[in-house]
């Protein structure tokens, strides 16, 4: 038997939460990391080099570094359409000038006019294209970052934004913070031809400018109302719209639970509920923007009625010529254009709160890797060493110490809550503890490299997903590729390979069309485990779907058909864990015992565990016991063969004598993660 140790930490189990998470809704930039792990501390680079998660400002930095070129090539652009605009109404003047004066030269200069209004024009051109451009690639970035962190993240810090939400962020919102770049620069490119425009004002007449300036602190604070007033309802606006996203998605899933309660009404007004603030926040939207441009609309009619007024003035004083009266209005025009980047300041306002959004699932803390290895053809031998997790201010696991001998089969029982899944995570890391440590053939896990540790770890679980074109790719998914034999070999290992041929492609079906039930979703994603299978091998309730003659098949496959190795089962079923070479009893996050099935079979309260209560129940389900017991033991002992098979559990490859006859080629070993082919003699099943 192998026994936990017993230690007095319990006062770690009340310990607080150390490792929060950036909460679903972020208003503001958060200005510290949200979680860290053990071990070396995850590296956020922002855009201006310095390490600590990435806020709105730091996304938008870092996707204009992204498309630096292409940015500065809008700018330039820009600014040399703002030069032409500028050049072109004293060109005019200067034109119209000669013109009236019947100056030979004037040709030339209606040449030079035309070349710099056609510049102009292309140059808009210009601009509207890699404008398209560097959106499109600015967006590309911040969502494959955003996805990125959350790939990387704890499986848990991910589940913290709902589907909904985390589409929203990583869609909607990426793609309003994507124009951000892209703005600035022509923002900051069309506030040079007002500027010129003003400068040129001046250099004609020094009135004609002193008039333009005279309502342009007007100017000033209805752009500096529309920013403040537009900002808060664009915040309110996209986390309505996330909300709404995420109540739809969250109905989707459950249609059928919907149709079957006949509550369709119920949940359609669940759903548009938030309509009617999407819609108050929206109308607000409109109100401010639609004020600023009334404004500016009212606004710059004046400012250049009444410079033209001081222009007309001053040319009946004789002091400016015609021409110079045209360059005066087409300047003031220019002049007047500053009101226009109201619109371009709601895109920067909208993109910078999309930003702050997006930041979020940036922001999340990546589980960090080390640089080692495991060492070559270890057993899988599992320890955990005082490990300890809390969420959320809750003890899951409480001091666990445990060790698996390599090439065991052991089944995590316990009651709904007691930490199972919690400890299938920290076994294989998909997770890590707050306190404690984990290692596999004497190794830490957390200094071990992805590549090693995923090609000798692998998981099945209750509700797997597939990911790739094909029904094949999507049992070959994972580092390196791996022939189409051992996929095969693997769909018929886990019961697979019968229903996937009778697919309308086989397995050139896409997943997304291959109508499959819950048990065949099970067994395509016990047959990617098994097609990848190292030295140990993680069941998260990953039979439940299956019947029991399935579930027997799978189980008799896995002992004699892939790769040899460690097995953690975690158990709800009787059959699994009288099958198992070591039961790991879980209440309440600790290790209440750790031995065969039939010793813990003795305690009460261990039975209680898969019966319900009543003396009837209780009868029933031990004379269950008694029946799965009787037929274990039957396997174990049936034959020579089998008692040879029991002797080699968990050494590797059993006795010549013991391999019987050639295996049928249906039922062909799986290769491993590593390579090494599964022996062709049988092995004990867990």
């Amino acid at each position: 038997m192998v026994l936990p140790r017993r230690g007095n930490r319990a006062s770690r189990a009340s310990a607080p939460e150390t490792r929060p998470v950036p909460e679903s809704e972020p208003e503001s930039e958060p200005g510290s990391a949200p979680g860290a792990c053990p071990g070396p501390p995850p590296a956020h680079a922002s855009a201006s080099g310095s390490t600590g998660p990435p806020t709105g400002t730091s996304l938008l930095l870092g996707a204009a570094r992204h498309s630096a070129g292409r940015t500065s090539a809008v700018f330039l652009c820009s600014a040399a359409s703002a030069a032409a605009s500028l050049a072109a109404p004293a060109l005019l003047g200067r034109t119209l000038d000669l013109l009236l004066g019947r100056d030979d030269s004037a040709g030339f200069w209606l040449t030079v006019c035309a070349v710099v209004i056609t510049a102009e024009v292309l140059l808009d051109a210009v601009v509207a294209w890699l404008s398209g451009t560097v959106a499109a690639r600015s967006t590309a970035w911040l969502r494959v970052r955003g996805l990125r962190a959350v790939l990387d993240a704890r499986p848990e810090d991910g589940a913290r934004f709902s589907p909904g939400d985390l589409t929203t962020r990583l869609s909607a919102n990426a793609t309003e913070a994507g124009n951000a770049p892209v703005t600035v620069a022509v923002l900051a490119a069309s506030l040079l031809a007002p500027a010129g425009a003003l400068v040129a004002l001046f250099l004609i007449d020094v009135w004609t400018a002193v008039a333009f300036l005279v309502g342009l602190p007007l100017l000033v604070l209805v752009l500096r109302a529309f920013t403040r007033d537009s900002s808060e309802s664009v915040a309110r606006y996209q986390r309505v719209q996330s909300d709404l996203a995420a109540r739809l998605l969250e109905a989707l899933g459950g249609a059928r639970t919907i149709a079957a309660a006949g509550a369709e009404g119920r949940e359609r007004a669940r759903i548009l509920a938030p309509l009617a603030e999407l819609s108050a926040q929206g109308r607000r939207m409109w109100l401010v923007h639609g004020r600023a441009v009334a404004r500016g609309g009212v606004l710059m009619p004046l400012l250049t009625t009444a410079v033209l007024a001081v222009g007309g003035l001053r040319v009946a004083a004789g002091r400016i010529s015609v021409g110079e009266l045209l360059a005066v209005s087409r300047y003031a025009a220019l002049a007047a254009g500053v009101g226009a980047v109201a619109g371009l300041l709601g895109t920067l306002v909208r993109s910078r709160s999309a930003a702050r959004r997006t930041a979020g699932p940036a922001a999340l803390p990546a589980l960090a890797y080390g640089t080692g290895s495991l060492p070559p053809d270890g057993p899988g031998t599992l320890e955990l060493r005082g490990v300890t997790v809390v969420r959320e201010g809750r003890a899951l696991l409480s001091d666990v110490e445990l060790r698996i001998p390599g090439g065991a089969s052991a089944a995590v029982v316990g009651r709904s809550g007691a930490g199972k899944s919690m400890l299938a995570a920290v076994a294989g890391r998909l997770t890590d503890p707050d306190e404690g440590e984990v290692l596999l053939d004497g190794v830490r896990l957390e200094t071990v490299a992805p590549g090693p540790l995923r090609r000798e770890v692998g998981y099945a679980f209750e509700r797997p997903v597939l990911f790739g074109d094909t029904i094949a790719e999507a049992l070959a998914d994972g580092p390196g590729r791996i022939p189409e034999s051992v996929v095969r070999s693997a769909a018929r290992a886990a019961s697979a390979d019968a229903f996937v041929r009778l697919l309308p492609k086989g397995y050139a079906t896409p997943p997304g069309r291959a109508p499959l039930s819950g048990g065949e979703l099970q067994r395509l994603g016990l047959a990617r485990a098994f097609a990848r299978a190292g030295r140990l091998l993680i069941l998260d309730d990953a039979t439940s779907s299956l019947d029991t003659v399935t579930e027997r098949q799978v189980e008799r496959a896995l002992a004699r058909q892939v790769r040899p190795g460690t097995r953690l089962v975690v158990a709800h079923r009787l059959s699994s864990a009288a099958r198992a070479d070591l039961v790991i009893w879980l209440e309440n996050g600790r290790v209440r015992a750790v031995g065969p099935h039939t010793e813990l079979w003795r305690d009460p309260e261990y039975r209680g565990i898969f019966t319900t209560p009543g003396p009837a129940a209780d009868g029933g389900q031990a004379e269950g016991a008694a029946r799965a017991e009787g037929r274990v033991r039957e396997e174990r002992e049936g034959g020579p063969r089998d008692r040879d098979r029991g002797r080699g559990r968990g050494r590797g490859r059993a006795p010549a004598s013991a391999a019987g006859p050639r295996p049928d080629p249906a039922s062909a070993p799986v290769s491993g993660a590593a390579g090494h082919p599964a022996p062709a003699t049988d092995r004990t099943e867990p």
